[in-house]
């Protein structure tokens, strides 16, 4: 597999290329910022993104979204969460207004929903609707590699006080979604650390 992480933006949002193997298709999940630094990884592996996919619609996991549209050709599908899909075309839900930031609205090409799968030769990402983040946040499991967006961290948890958060709903998610994969998942959090699943379990269960 090729899986190159870059840290993104002000905020330092963790953004991923996934793909088979350089050469091949490729998904980049949550382009936050830097569309060009993103796009010069996928030029020089040669790398053909078929898929822009974004864990939950903040601008720190959106912010290239428009970027990358307009500069790869032929144009990847922006896929979402059906219940964050509003984000994607406002500035307030999306919290880049109160972060002095100008965006483009966007549609999603494809509204994800639990157990979807984004598929590209070689790589299968699994959707899992984790939300309390955010409404329709998500995260994605590949080949022991689960992307937690802001869901789960190293260590940590996402916020629940922001617009649509929830701090029983996130709690519900980890536990009800993720806690019950296998100890040996690596975790490649929105933010931060790589870690492994069973290290973040002994925060939940002692």
């Amino acid at each position: 597999m090729f899986l190159k992480k870059l840290i993104v933006g002000e905020i330092q949002a963790n953004c991923y290329v996934v793909g088979s193997a350089k050469g091949s298709e490729a998904i980049v999940i949550d382009p936050g910022a830097e569309g060009e630094k993103i796009l010069s990884v996928t030029e020089e592996n040669d790398l053909k993104i078929k898929y822009i996919v974004n864990t939950h619609g903040h601008i720190d996991h959106t912010g290239a979204d428009a970027f990358l549209l307009e500069n790869i050709v032929p144009r990847p599908l922006l896929c979402v969460h059906k219940d964050d899909a509003a984000m994607l075309s406002s500035g307030e839900l999306s919290l880049a207004s109160s972060l002095g930031l100008k965006t483009k609205p966007l549609s999603a090409d494809i509204l994800l929903k639990d157990g979807d799968s984004i598929e590209i030769y070689g790589i299968s990402l699994k959707v899992i609707h984790t939300p309390g983040h955010t409404p329709g946040g998500i995260s994605l499991l590949t080949d022991g590699i689960l992307f937690t967006g802001d869901t789960l961290f190293s260590g940590g948890i996402g916020r629940t006080d922001l617009p649509g958060g929830s701090a029983t709903v996130l709690m519900n998610s980890i536990h009800e979604k993720l806690l019950v994969l296998e100890n040996t998942v690596v975790i490649c959090p929105g933010h931060g650390d790589d870690s492994e699943l069973g290290r973040e379990k002994q925060w939940f269960t002692g």
